[in-house]
């Protein structure tokens, strides 16, 4: 049986006496890989970096980097002994340093890796060369943010444990950096762990994403899983990428709601006929059709750049978010009606 390069088991993570997530399990399989962390402020994620890095300690379970035991009960391998290294959310930059030296002291920490980048490729990736000279306080905090992932790349550690790494970096430009960040540690094939509340920045970094609620890691999964087949209402709350509307399962592929009529699709988990449950509707599910006679009215519009997100008032007054291509030749306004295509046609059926 193959090992996995890192593993964490059945940890209950704990910080101040008090636990934040219980009884956690998951594991990166292959070195190189990025998963993600997602979950609400407070929910615990920092900690688990922390604890990993080796600066909190545990009480239950494991923690294995490359088949060497780091956390127990009875083992805790010191943070300076672990190849580990942690980038925090708040600047961590020292203050009495240029930015410059601040990065450069990642480089001072030998690393065994045949495949390595130098101090001028980091600097252009992440677009920080005009701050070199510069002090920590004379930077903004994006800047700082970036500073201090180029001094944690430059260590090019055995794993990477990154906390909200682009959350002070302006929406314009963040994108860009994820790419680059993407291009970095796939190049380096620095193992990562990426603490984020971005869903979007999870799902295009991570090959798997965890969903931390409620104390749990509630799902682990690659990106289109967690996004498309959801394991509970929680998770399907928490990335507010669709709704629950009731409906009727009716056949063995199908199913009914009052306000839309029949639904068909495959059921991703099997219900009896008869049985009352919560389908998932995610935007891109229903289609536009002015010619349908089933019309809802339009109570709000969003626009995504590429697609627009109506918003849909039903008869019982259920809101249905839909999708819209911008090209769409006619917009809709605000209490106009809406035509949804029928039959309504779905994928996969998700319900609870």
């Amino acid at each position: 049986m193959t090992k996995n390069f890192f593993e964490v088991r059945n940890v209950d993570f704990t910080i101040g006496g008090k636990t934040k997530v219980k009884d956690v399990s998951f594991s990166i399989e292959n070195e190189g890989d990025i998963i993600c962390l997602l979950g609400p402020s407070g929910v615990g994620k920092t900690t688990i970096l922390r604890t990993i890095a080796g600066l909190e300690k545990i009480k239950t379970g494991s923690i294995e980097l490359k088949g060497k035991l780091l956390s127990s009960i009875n083992e805790n391998i010191e943070p300076e002994d672990r190849n580990i290294s942690l980038a925090f959310q708040e600047n961590s930059l020292f203050p009495h340093y240029s930015i410059k030296k601040n990065i450069s002291l990642g480089i001072q920490r030998k690393t065994e890796k045949k495949d390595k980048i130098s101090f001028d490729e980091i600097i252009e990736l992440l677009d920080i060369s005009k701050i070199l000279k510069k002090y920590p306080h004379e930077v903004s905090a994006g800047e700082a943010q970036r500073a201090s992932l180029a001094r944690s790349l430059l260590t090019q550690p055995d794993l990477l444990l990154l906390d909200e790494p682009l959350s002070n970096v302006d929406q314009s430009f963040k994108e860009e950096i994820q790419v680059r960040l993407k291009k970095i540690l796939n190049k380096l094939k620095i193992s990562t762990i990426i603490v984020t509340h971005d869903s979007y920045e999870a799902f295009y970094l991570g090959s798997k994403c965890g969903i931390i609620l409620n104390q749990k890691l509630k799902q682990f999964d690659d990106p289109y899983k967690v996004y498309h087949f959801p394991n509970s209402k929680e998770v399907v709350n928490f990335l507010n990428r669709g709704i629950l509307i009731p409906a009727k399962v009716t056949g063995v592929n199908s199913l009914e709601n009052d306000d839309l009529g029949l639904i068909q699709g495959n059921f991703i988990k099997k219900y009896p006929i008869g049985s009352m449950v919560q389908l998932l509707l995610q935007p891109e599910d229903l289609e536009h059709d002015d010619n349908s006679n089933l019309k809802l009215e339009v109570i709000d519009r969003k626009f995504r750049g590429t697609n627009f997100i109506y918003t849909l008032k039903t008869i019982n007054n259920i809101l249905i978010p839909v999708l819209v291509h911008t090209h769409h030749h006619e917009l809709h306004e605000i209490n106009e009606k809406f035509g949804i295509k029928r039959p309504i046609k779905l994928e996969h059926i998700v319900c609870f």
